[in-house]
């Protein structure tokens, strides 16, 4: 298990240095940033040549990328072009973000591996056609629209929440925008613990515990379950990161001061700084966030072992 980490953190450096030149390159070369500081009116050559100098714009953007990353490493990931250093942003956003995401993450797993054991042990009938319809229309409506839709119903119309989050952002507050953030990807989660379910149900190593008189429970948690929830798991692992990085919609319409606003007005103002400063950390999710999934399947299938 030991040599398999290692072997895995070694594979990430690449796949980190790979992504985040990919960002870098991408951002800096969508705009200008110096004109997105000076708004509608274009700054004067001195001014604009100054701003370049003061935050690095002016050397090559090899040079550019290299200063980038010896900072980064350093935990520097730069300021933003409003005077805010990023980590500050950082600080302000991501435990928002990350609170948002558990709340998600916890639809997925609790709704969601819920309702596909159910319906996966219930194939073909009532229940399973029902499930079956109410996922595929989850999936087939747009996310924002969810959003609106609930923020109009539950918010304004009934007042049973606050149609707009506090700046606290609690728990309490982010059950109805984790469960919209959730909503296509509890869908798909449903979906696939069914059909995982389903194909289990019928292999040798369940009808042998049936035949051999255990527990109808004891089959579908120790057995079943276990071997069912390893593509369900890789799902769910490598949507974490989606999540926090598909927040924008959400947070913008529940006014969420998260990583998904902060992305927004980066983009929005050209803010180079901060929008590869929050990439670069997203990455790093998605990286950790995979590593985990891979080691949870020795203990979710005790037939896998790492060499």
């Amino acid at each position: 298990m030991g040599r398999h980490v290692v072997r895995r953190l070694l594979q990430m450096i690449p796949v980190f240095l790979g992504a985040t030149l990919l960002i870098f390159l991408m951002v800096n070369v969508m705009g200008d940033p110096v004109a997105g500081l000076c708004g509608e009116r274009a700054c004067d050559p001195a001014t604009a040549a100054q701003l370049k100098r003061e935050f690095g714009l002016d050397q090559p953007l090899w040079r550019q990328y290299l200063t980038y990353l010896g900072n980064v490493v350093t935990g520097d990931f730069g300021t933003a072009f409003n005077g805010r250093p990023v980590t500050e942003l950082m600080a302000v956003a991501f435990p928002v973000t990350v609170r948002l995401t558990v709340v998600a993450v916890l639809f997925e797993i609790a709704v969601g591996i819920a309702l596909g054991v159910l319906t996966g042990l219930r194939r073909g009938r009532p229940v399973d056609t029902a499930v079956l319809l109410v996922t595929l229309v989850v999936i087939s409506v747009p996310t924002f629209v969810t959003g609106l839709l609930l923020q109009l119903l539950l918010g304004v119309r009934w007042g049973w929440i606050r149609p707009s989050v506090s700046p606290a952002a609690g728990f309490g507050e982010l059950l109805v925008p984790g469960l919209v953030l959730a909503s296509v990807s509890l869908a798909y989660v449903t979906r696939l613990t069914r059909t995982s379910v389903a194909e289990n149900k019928r292999s040798d190593y369940v009808r042998t515990a049936v035949a051999r008189g255990l527990p109808r429970r004891r089959v579908i948690t120790r057995h079943l379950l276990r071997n069912s929830l390893i593509p369900v798991v890789t799902f769910i692992g490598a949507d974490i990161g989606a999540l926090m990085a598909g927040a924008i919609v959400t947070e913008r319409i529940f006014n969420i001061h998260g990583v998904g606003y902060q992305l927004y007005q980066g983009i929005v103002r050209q803010n180079s700084q901060t929008v590869v400063g929050f990439v670069t950390v997203l990455v790093l999710v998605f990286l950790v966030a995979n590593l985990l999934v891979d080691l949870l399947y020795a203990v979710l299938d005790p037939r896998i072992r790492h060499a």
